[in-house]
C-alpha cells in the first residue's frame, strides 16, 4: 500500500512543468477550467493519501483494532503498513488541516470585511465609487456580485480604458471566477507544491477576462492599454478578491497585443496537453482509490482471521 500511497503525493510535483507547458498553449477558458480541477483533483489525492497513511498507523493501535474487531498482527500480515511513514503522514495531514481552518477562517474575515466597507458607499449598477485618490478596482461576489472602483482610479484612465476596466471585472463576476480562486486558494494550502499550477491558473482566469472584455469592447489595444495603466497607477494586489491588475501584467499586455491568429493553437495539440494534464489528474485519483481498497481489503481479512480466533 505504501508504493501506492506515496504516487498521490509524488505526482504534484509535476505542477512546474505541466503549468510551464500548458497553460501558454491553452485558450484561457480551457486553461481555466483544465488547471483549476487539476490542481483539485490532485490536492485531494495527496490528502486522501495522507489520510490513508494516517489511518493505517493508528489501525495498529490496539485500542483502535478492538473496535474494529480486528488483530494488529494479521492486520500487518495481510497488509505492507510502513509505521513511520504513517506517523509522517499523520503528522502533514493535521499541519495542513491547521492551514486549511486558517485559510478557510482568514477568507470569512475578509469577506465580513469588505462587504461592511462597501455597504457604507452607494452602489449604482452593481458598481460602489470609492473616494480617494488611490488607484483601486476589483470584483467581489456576493449581493449579486459588486465591483468597486476608485475615484482615482477613473482618473487614471481615458472614457474608453474605464469601459475595458469595468468590462473585464464584469466578466470576473459572469463567469464566476471567485469559485475558481477558491477552488485554487484551497487546493495550494493542501499541497504547497501546486502553488505553480494555482498560479498558472489564476492567469488564466485573468486573460479569460481580458479577452472578455477586448470582445465586449472590440478593441484589444484599449484593453491593453487599460490593464497597462491600470497596473501602474495601482499598489500591488492583496486578498482575495479579483482585479484587473493581478496576474502577470506584461504577459497579459503582450497577449492583447498580439493578433489572435498568432496564437491560436491547432485542436490536435490542444486535445494532447488536455489528455496530458487529466491523466495526470487521473493516475493521482486511481492511485489513491487503490490504497484504500488494499487498506480496506486488509482489514477485511484481519476481521475475518480475528473472527476465526475467538470460534
Amino acid at each position: 500500500m505504501t508504493t501506492d500511497t506515496l504516487i498521490p503525493l509524488l505526482l504534484p510535483l509535476l505542477a512546474w512543468p505541466v503549468a510551464r507547458l500548458v497553460a501558454p498553449r491553452l485558450p484561457p477558458q480551457v486553461a481555466s477550467w483544465l488547471l483549476t480541477g487539476a490542481a483539485l483533483v490532485l490536492a485531494a489525492g495527496s490528502t486522501a493519501a495522507l489520510a490513508l497513511l494516517a489511518f493505517s498507523g493508528l489501525s495498529l493501535l490496539p485500542a483502535f483494532a478492538d473496535a474494529g474487531h480486528w488483530s494488529p498482527e494479521a492486520l500487518r500480515a495481510h497488509s505492507d503498513i510502513d509505521v513511520p511513514a504513517s506517523i509522517g503522514g499523520g503528522v502533514a495531514l493535521a499541519v495542513l488541516t491547521v492551514l486549511l481552518v486558517r485559510t478557510t477562517v482568514r477568507y470569512a474575515r475578509w469577506a465580513r470585511r469588505l462587504s461592511r466597507e462597501l455597504d457604507e458607499h452607494s452602489a449604482e449598477g452593481g458598481m460602489v465609487i470609492l473616494p480617494g485618490e488611490e488607484a483601486v478596482a476589483f470584483a467581489v461576489p456576493g449581493r449579486g456580485g459588486r465591483i468597486a472602483v476608485s475615484s482615482g482610479m477613473l482618473a487614471a484612465l481615458s472614457p474608453r480604458e474605464r469601459c475595458a476596466l469595468l468590462a473585464h471585472e464584469r466578466a470576473h463576476l459572469a463567469f464566476r471566477h471567485h469559485v475558481f480562486l477558491i477552488a485554487l486558494t484551497l487546493s495550494s494550502t493542501l499541497n504547497p507544491l501546486l502553488r505553480p499550477l494555482s498560479a498558472a491558473a489564476g492567469f488564466a482566469l485573468e486573460r479569460w477576462a481580458d479577452e472578455a472584455a477586448a470582445h465586449r469592447v472590440g478593441d484589444r489595444t484599449v484593453v491593453a492599454h487599460a490593464v497597462a495603466k491600470a497596473a501602474l497607477a495601482a499598489r500591488p494586489h492583496r486578498g482575495f478578491a479579483l482585479a484587473a491588475t493581478g496576474g502577470p501584467v506584461p504577459r497579459r499586455v503582450s497577449a492583447l497585443l498580439t493578433p489572435p491568429a498568432t496564437r491560436t493553437t491547432g485542436r490536435t495539440p490542444v486535445a494532447l496537453l488536455c489528455a496530458l494534464v487529466l491523466g495526470v489528474a487521473g493516475l493521482s485519483a486511481q492511485t489513491a482509490l487503490d490504497s484504500a481498497a488494499d487498506l480496506h481489503d486488509g482489514i477485511e481479512l484481519a476481521q475475518a482471521d480475528h473472527a476465526g480466533s475467538d470460534r
